[in-house]
């Protein structure tokens, strides 16, 4: 069930009133998270300073998805090169 808002909200979409708001470079960025995210087959576990994780927390918070996500993608990012 959904609200007025939200009601509204998917209206403006299918009338093609919403633009995203996301740069280009952001969007890469989003798509290399989701990629990250979607391929989750093997499970890793890694020990970390309480100041590094909540440096990476904090980082993901900003970037607005999970800090499992950010690591992922980190690292995807890093094996993956340039």
């Amino acid at each position: 069930m959904i609200d007025h808002d939200e009601t509204e909200f998917l209206k403006a979409f299918e009338q093609g009133q919403l633009k995203s708001a996301a740069a280009k470079s952001e969007l890469a960025k989003f798509k290399a998270a989701a990629r990250a995210t979607a391929l989750k087959d093997r499970r890793v576990n890694i020990r970390l300073s309480s100041g590094d994780l909540s440096d990476i927390q904090i980082k993901a918070l900003e970037e607005g998805m999970p800090y499992q996500t950010l690591v992922a993608s980190v690292l995807h990012e890093y094996v993956s090169g340039p």
